[in-house]
């Protein structure tokens, strides 16, 4: 094994696990950095990949904002009041049984995909994959309009984050 499939194994193992903390771990603080810790692994598997312009994006986009945004929401909404009830969902084994049953269906279909033995082909000269990328996300017809929607939806998310957290006096 070269020194690149070792790197790969390890962060594809350590973002695993951190992924698999997200939704286990009990603090909803600790949740957000365990998240943080998976997005930044699946950035090292971008750079790995020699898709640099992905991991930088997702360092910027993901880790940057959402993450961040995410935590700072948690922080303005939460309550200084002790918790009461159980935090753990009595129907969580319905919860794993879809994945499991989604995840054998996934892999039922990808095993007769033709795509895990084909080589991948040499790129011809000239290609400029940023200028095509860029492209897409900034033309009409592009996903400029999704884009939008989302900075929308992340403006809604903090404004209410801030009504919540609000108190009258």
């Amino acid at each position: 094994m070269t020194a690149e499939q070792i790197i790969f194994l390890i962060v594809g193992a350590v973002t695993l696990i951190s992924g698999l903390m997200v939704v286990t771990v009990r603090n909803l603080i600790h949740a957000a950095l365990w998240l943080v810790a998976t997005l930044f692994g699946v950035a090292i598997l971008y750079t790995l990949l020699n898709a640099s312009f992905l991991a930088v994006v997702q360092v910027v986009v993901y880790i940057g904002a959402i993450a961040i945004l995410f935590i700072f929401a948690v922080m303005l909404t939460r309550r200084q009041s002790a918790e009461t009830g159980a935090s753990v969902n009595t129907n969580w084994w319905m919860g794993a049984l879809m994945a499991v049953l989604t995840f054998a269906g996934l892999a039922y279909l990808l095993q007769s995909w033709s795509g895990f033995s084909k080589q991948a082909s040499a790129i011809p000269s000239g290609f400029d994959a940023i200028n095509q990328l860029g492209d897409a996300l900034t033309s009409p017809a592009g996903f400029v309009l999704p884009f939008e929607v989302a900075s929308v939806l992340l403006l809604a998310a903090l404004v209410g984050a801030v009504y919540l957290a609000f108190t009258k006096k």
